[in-house]
This record gives structure tokens, C-alpha cells and sequence, in this order.
């Protein structure tokens, strides 16, 4: 074995050693994994060479050496071995995916859930709504005596609701002409085109009624404004608390402040990207990895990352996200097609 050749090996031996047992790897220990095939004081002038190239890093003297960012990184990207998801693991995500098909959110939210309880590691989502996603339906359900159920159904598959007290009753005519105009203005509009100006020329088209039935048509944007709203979502926060190295005080900063979560998913690009810790000043938890993926498609519907300790299992874990990426993409596209092909919703409503 060459001695370029040799020090990578040896690089990916002492990644090994530290993500198995968060421990600075000694020459002896990789000696040892070589089946002492190099002496201690070749593998010493490699941990050496390697340290000079920024791979590695000495915690204290005498110590051994641990990997730095780079060092993992070019782990990841050249040495590692990355495991195969077993049919039966497949099978087993899919079953759990398949559980609730009815909205872009609850296939999300449910992959969090899921992924998280695969890789016992805390989950961060992000759901956006993209440009050419539209109003597919509006609708009011009279539910009690002046109280009313506003409803928007969007192309995504989003059923929000709002309800609504009049200060008293309207005639079933009014409500009936009221979704007359609130279809013929909204469907087809993308939810990013809904402002306050189409909304005073519905209240304009609406003539006259609209002194009754202006809290409904409040109503409508408040529901417009919340389906465009960007959400992150934590799924399984309370993973993190067992992994020694992470800070209580930094690992609860990092999951009250939902913005800058926000921030580092939508920096990511398409395939999976791994941030390390404070490494580029984005990402506060020290002692950690974010690996990101997006979902949705050419135009990302959101993305979603799995935070833990940098000494993650990462031949594990990535072929997890890759396969959650996919999965859900898939989902997503196939919901759409069902949306476009007319199948229809429940009219319901429930108070959130």
C-alpha cells in the first residue's frame, strides 16, 4: 500500500473509531484495524501528514487525533461505504408513508415523524407553498345560528378553514351569491395573488351585501395569507437529549430559533447537503451535523434535515434521508395528479 493510499485508509479508520466511540483514535487502535500490517510510528507519521493537510486534529497533547470538518467531509464523499436500505426497511417506509395521502402537510409531517423514529435523530421540515399552486375551491357551511365555516381548498391539497360569528343570520341567497363571486374570483388564482386589492373588488362586486357578509370575505384572506405561509415543523426533539458532546443551552437555542432553521434548509441545494456545526457561522449547534434534502421535484415544495451529533453513522443515516427525499417527491406528485384529475374533497370543517 502506498503511503497516500495508506493515510486515507487511515483517515477513515480514525472517522470510524471516533463515530463509534466519540474518542480520539490512537496509532495503536489503527494499528490494530490494520492487523498491524504498518508499524506505530508509520501510522503516527500519517496522523501526522494528515493533521498537516487539515483532516485531522489533536483535542490535547498526547491525545490521539479526532477528524476535523474537513476530514469528514472527505469521508463522506470519498471513503465511506454507504449501507443499502434493505427491501424490508423499504417496505416498511412505504407502508408508513401510504397512512395518510390526503394533504402535502400530513405526507410531510408524517415522513418527519417517521424518519425520526428510524434514526432516533431530531427531523426539521419546512413546507412552502410554490407559485403554481392554486385555489381549486371556496365554500361556507352554515354550522350554528350565525356561525359559519369558511373553507379553502388548495391545488396542493390543503383544506384550511376559518370560522366565522355574524352578528346575524343571512339569507341563503346572500351565501349562495357570496360563493358565486368568491369562485369565480379565486379559483384558478395562485394563493401569492390573493392581496388586499382583489379583495376590495370582490367587496366591490359584491354590491350591497357586502355590509353582511364582509366578515366572511375577512375570513377568506386570513386563510389566503395562511396556506402562503412558510411553516417549520420539529419532529422528535427529545432524540437529542441522550447525545453526550451537544450543549443543553445551544441545543435549545437552536430549537426555539425556528428562522434560523428556516434559513439553513432553504440554503440548501438539490440532492443531500451536510452542514457541520458553526462551520460557515449558519449553523449554531455545536458538535453537530444537519444533512438536508429537498423534496417536491424541479421546484422543491420544501425540504426537511436530521440534526445530530457529528459523529452520526452517516453510511446509515444518508441512505435514510435519500430514500425519505424520494419517497415523499413521489407522494407529492402523485397527490398532485389526484388534485388535477377532479377527484373532489370532503366538506367538512373542524375548528382548529
Amino acid at each position: 500500500m502506498k503511503g497516500q493510499e495508506r493515510q486515507f485508509v487511515v483517515l477513515k479508520i480514525i472517522v470510524d473509531i471516533f463515530i463509534e466511540t466519540g474518542e480520539p483514535a490512537s496509532s495503536l487502535a489503527v494499528c490494530e484495524r490494520l492487523n498491524k500490517t504498518v508499524s506505530s510510528a508509520t501510522i503516527r507519521n500519517d496522523m501526522a501528514k494528515l493533521e498537516r493537510l487539515g483532516f485531522l486534529e489533536q483535542p490535547h497533547t498526547s491525545a490521539g487525533r479526532i477528524p476535523t470538518y474537513k476530514g469528514f467531509r472527505y469521508y463522506i464523499n470519498s471513503l465511506m461505504e454507504p449501507q443499502s436500505l434493505t427491501k424490508k426497511e423499504m417496505e416498511s417506509i412505504d407502508e408508513i408513508l401510504n397512512e395518510d395521502l390526503s394533504s402535502v402537510s400530513a405526507i410531510v409531517e408524517n415522513a418527519a415523524l417517521a424518519l425520526s423514529e428510524y434514526t432516533k435523530l431530531l427531523v426539521v421540515s419546512t413546507t412552502s407553498v410554490p407559485k403554481f399552486f392554486v385555489i381549486s375551491k371556496v365554500d361556507v357551511i352554515r354550522t350554528g345560528r350565525r356561525i359559519y365555516a369558511v373553507l379553502i381548498v388548495a391545488s396542493s391539497g390543503e383544506v384550511k378553514n376559518k370560522i366565522c360569528r355574524l352578528k346575524f343570520d343571512i339569507e341563503e341567497k346572500e351565501l349562495e351569491f357570496f360563493k358565486k363571486i368568491i369562485n369565480e374570483s379565486l379559483v384558478g388564482n395562485t394563493i401569492e395573488t390573493i392581496d388586499k386589492d382583489l379583495m376590495e373588488k370582490i367587496a366591490g362586486a359584491l354590491g350591497s351585501y357586502i355590509l353582511g357578509l364582509t366578515p366572511l370575505l375577512n375570513a377568506l384572506y386570513d386563510i389566503s395569507q395562511e396556506i402562503s405561509k412558510r411553516e417549520v415543523n420539529l419532529k422528535g426533539e427529545q432524540n437529542l437529549l441522550k447525545y453526550g458532546g451537544l450543549q443543553a443551552k445551544e441545543l435549545i437555542e437552536f430549537i426555539t430559533a425556528k428562522n434560523k432553521i428556516e434559513e439553513v434548509l432553504d440554503g440548501a441545494f438539490s440532492g443531500i447537503n451536510i452542514k457541520f456545526g458553526n462551520e460557515d457561522n449558519s449553523f449554531c449547534l455545536e458538535n453537530s451535523s444537519l444533512i438536508v434534502a429537498n423534496y417536491g421535484g424541479d421546484e422543491p415544495f420544501g425540504s426537511f434535515g436530521v440534526v445530530g451529533p457529528i459523529r452520526l453513522d452517516y453510511k446509515k443515516i444518508l441512505p435514510y434521508v435519500s430514500y425519505f427525499s424520494q419517497k415523499i417527491s413521489s407522494l407529492i406528485e402523485e397527490v398532485q395528479r389526484e388534485i388535477k384529475g377532479g377527484d373532489g374533497c370532503e366538506e367538512t370543517a373542524k375548528e382548529k
